[in-house]
């Protein structure tokens, strides 16, 4: 059987072989298939996996009873595991708001008693204690926002198994919810971010393909990648287009990225981007270098490699030397020297494009490292350099477009920078950004968010508190002079009484303020060698 498993995957390798694929009279191969059209198939980590190792590394000895599991629900985004919890209805469901132009136009929503957990969640968030959040999915094991915000807690605790568990449980609840013909492949169906019952899908599944990649399944990622961005491609409230390129070339689907690039660049300027910039004539480059594509084809991806590398280091000359820096390339004396690819080509570019060229360079560098790619680059970056020299017109333009372009980045990009968490692009953030609070659930919420409900008041009134009673809160976070709002009048005896309640909450919480201070013993004398600091 585990034989048979392998013969499977060598037909669909057959099937998937780009010699088969039609191709146009250029050449180029060709897909009739839509640019975002996702494979279910490729949604399985566990085929990526077997496809690498085969079916017997991965399933191991189970027998094939045992590789059934016991869920009667057939799911395409993740596999329920028997450790979970037992799956009850969330109070989540999804409707299908209009119908335009083909496009269908979905949204998630939360019943009442959802949104009494929600509010839950809410409070345990301001607690700023991850104990309420375990406590909250005790009794509701499918928050989904519970789930994301534990992921990270678990994450930043070195917990990798356990917050990527959390993640799939967290896309399971929502999947559990999905509307009957809302399509994860078509790629006509979309999400609006601006509502926040749709966010954690957003959320989830880019924490999810972030996991992915970490595990070696670059192939899977992608597929994720392009569910996210056929969820709203005109937005793109992750940026994953920033996230794309990589994943492409990660998994080695040149095609894919070459053909995005084409449909895409009229209408969304992709080569504005540094990573489309810098990752397409990459893919080209590799597409040479396939030894089983026609030579008219390879002759046709060298020629443009060429061509959009040098465009590359001309619009972008403040990549070339940290990239070299990253993988450990010492340049020659020419390019080293030169004043277009030095320092100030780095410190003279506006805050927004060194966010980008960061990202990119701390994301990607490793694909650089090939000797075969360096070696096709050096040619280029001396060609470019002599069009430098000779003043020509390409240069004078991208010189004029980076000064105009990349004042400012928008919110999508930010809200991409801080979930990739990469270090050299987090270092370039604004002060705006970095100086707000951001939630693991919810980072950098739209300013033009569609609310559907609000959280009720909370039933403390800290603006009616006298000074005194919020100097004393200042010191004494346990003490609450007010205590119960009283709605009986304003008798003296009960103003009297909330006064003897006040003054005796005061004491109390000053009892428990010194019943909590340690006192620190000075360093002892019989030590002469010591310095005689406190610690």
């Amino acid at each position: 059987e585990d034989n048979d498993l392998e013969d499977i995957d060598s037909l669909l390798e057959r099937i998937e072989d780009p010699r088969l694929a039609p191709q146009n009279q250029g050449g180029i191969t060709t897909d009739s298939r839509p640019l975002l059209y996702v494979e279910h198939r490729n949604l399985n980590p566990e085929n990526e996996l077997k496809r690498y190792f085969g079916a017997r590394a991965v399933l191991g000895d189970q027998r094939p009873r045992q590789r059934q599991r016991q869920y009667v629900r057939s799911m395409w985004l993740t596999a329920p595991k028997n450790t979970w919890p037992r799956y009850s209805k969330t109070g989540i469901t999804m409707q299908l708001l209009d119908t335009r132009r083909g496009v269908q136009h979905f949204t998630f929503e939360h019943h009442r008693e959802y949104q009494q957990v929600q509010f839950k969640f809410l409070d345990a968030v301001e607690s700023m204690d991850p104990n309420n959040i375990v406590l909250l999915l005790q009794m509701n094991p499918y928050h989904v926002d519970s789930l994301l915000q534990l992921s990270d807690v678990c994450r930043m605790q070195e917990d990798q198994e356990m917050a990527r568990d959390l993640i799939e449980r967290a896309l399971y609840s929502l999947e559990c919810a999905f509307h009957p013909v809302f399509s994860l492949t078509s790629g006509t169906c979309r999400l609006d971010y601006r509502r926040p019952e749709n966010r954690a899908f957003f959320l989830a599944l880019f924490k999810h393909l972030m996991f992915l990649e970490k595990r070696g399944c670059p192939r899977t990622a992608l597929e994720f990648c392009k569910l996210i961005l056929s969820l709203d491609p005109e937005n793109d409230p992750l940026c994953v287009l920033l996230l794309i390129d990589f994943l492409s070339l990660r998994a080695r689907e040149y095609t894919f990225l070459t053909r995005l690039f084409q449909e895409w660049e009229s209408h969304r300027n992709l080569s504005q981007l540094p990573n489309f910039a810098f990752s397409v004539p990459l893919a080209y480059f590799f597409l040479s270098q396939q030894e089983e594509r026609p030579e008219l084809e390879r002759s046709q991806a060298r020629e443009r490699a060429a061509r959009l590398i040098q465009l590359a280091l001309i619009m972008f000359p403040s990549v070339l030397m940290p990239l070299l820096d990253h993988c450990s390339v010492q340049p020659d004396a020419r390019v080293a020297s030169h004043p277009f690819f030095g320092l100030n080509a780095q410190i003279s570019q506006s805050p927004a494009l060194n966010q980008l060229t960061s990202l990119y360079v701390g994301r990607t560098h490793a694909l650089w490292k090939d000797p075969a790619v360096m070696a096709w680059l050096e040619p280029h970056v001396h060609e470019v350099l002599r069009m430098v020299e000779a003043q020509d017109a390409l240069v004078q333009e991208a010189e004029h477009k980076r000064k105009i372009r990349y004042q400012s980045a928008p919110r999508n990009i930010y809200r991409h920078i801080i979930l990739s968490e990469m270090k050299e692009a987090t270092a370039a953030l604004p002060l705006e950004v970095t100086s707000q609070p951001v939630m693991g659930f919810d980072p950098l919420p739209p300013l033009d968010s569609v609310v559907s409900y609000t959280r009720p008041e909370r039933t403390s009134h800290p603006s009616n508190e006298s000074t005194l009673s919020l100097f004393f809160r200042s010191l004494l976070p346990n003490f609450n002079l007010q205590g119960d709002i009283r709605h009986d009048g304003d008798d003296e005896a009960g103003a009297a009484q909330d006064l003897n309640q006040g003054v005796n909450r005061l004491m109390a919480a000053m009892r428990d303020m010194l019943a909590n201070i340690q006192f620190q013993e000075p360093p002892r004398d019989d030590n002469p060698e010591g310095d005689g600091d406190w610690d």
